[in-house]
């Protein structure tokens, strides 16, 4: 199954997801597409920027509540702990309340989950983002505090949390499922979710087209899915173009004469998916199974 993805994701794109299968405990095997490393970039960015406004929103009302009232020591630390809290309640909150997603993974499209395909436990959650401390915001906070220590700092010192940074954060780069030291002490896996269509919208669509039994042999499984994926693509120029040259080839295949105009194209595909999924289900129910338009059909 995860190969015949590829090959749609391939065809229609022109690249291939990071798909692994994963068996839960009941058996199940789940299809996943493992997030690539920009995507989990940009959504610890994106949270990240959230943390720093949430934090410096607390700094302020601590500031004009308190703190001018208090010892510079004991406002440093106070300023410290709210920001330790704040670092990690906002991941753990998050991801606990949101099924294992955070805003920054919500609005790139990922998730976390656990690795072996079970239940995202809380302790798994915790110990994910509790390690992220250790992995970056320890050594980096060390790092940024040396100027203040004086000259007893060396360079051997500096280069030391320059490589500790620098070590943790590449491990993702090592290993194929792009886990980094929390998700392999928690178990988790960050998965990307694609935005796709409903396939409930795509069947609503009125049927303005009719097709013959005959037409609809022309095609397989496979080719039902890349119709699928394509119709699913957002509405872009590139989208509409490759959907007018789908369009085509499909009129030629079934011999249905000139292809609709390009206004019409995306509804005579619609038309054309359901009456093939009807068809290829229908099939299926007298035991016959066609992988694809160069294989014959075969019996379930």
């Amino acid at each position: 199954m995860a190969h015949r993805l590829d090959r749609i994701n391939r065809f229609v794109e022109g690249v291939t997801r990071n798909r692994r299968e994963i068996v839960s405990p009941e058996g199940v095997t789940l299809e996943i597409d493992i997030a690539n490393h920009g995507e989990r970039l940009v959504a610890f960015a994106i949270d990240l920027m959230f943390w720093i406004l949430a934090t410096a929103f607390l700094f302020l009302c601590l500031a004009l509540m308190i703190v001018s009232k208090m010892d510079g020591a004991i406002a440093v630390t106070i300023v410290l702990f709210i920001a330790f809290l704040v670092r990690n309640l906002y991941f753990i909150h998050f991801e606990l309340t949101m099924q294992g997603s955070t805003p920054g993974k919500r609005i790139v499209g990922l998730k976390v989950i656990d690795s072996r395909g079970g239940p995202l436990l809380p302790g798994a959650i915790v110990a994910r983002n509790l390690t992220r401390d250790v992995e970056v915001f320890l050594p980096l906070g060390l790092y940024l505090s040396l100027p203040a220590a004086g000259q007893g700092v060396t360079l051997l010192t500096q280069l030391a949390y320059l490589g500790w940074i620098g070590l943790v954060s590449a491990l993702p780069f090592f290993n194929r499922d792009h886990r980094r030291a929390g998700d392999l002490i928690g178990g988790t896996l960050v998965i990307a979710m694609p935005r796709r269509a409903l396939l409930a919208e795509l069947g609503d669509s009125q049927a303005r087209f009719v097709f013959t039994r005959r037409q609809l042999d022309a095609y397989g499984a496979f080719e039902l899915q890349v119709l699928e994926e394509l119709l699913r693509r957002p509405d872009s120029p590139e989208t509409r173009q490759i959907q007018q040259d789908v369009g085509v080839k499909i009129c030629r295949k079934i011999a249905w004469g000139a292809a609709p105009p390009p206004g019409e194209i995306r509804a005579f595909l619609t038309a054309f998916y359901t009456a093939e999924r009807a068809h290829l289900e229908r099939e299926q129910l007298f035991g016959k199974y066609r992988a694809d338009k160069t294989s014959a059909p075969t019996s379930l």
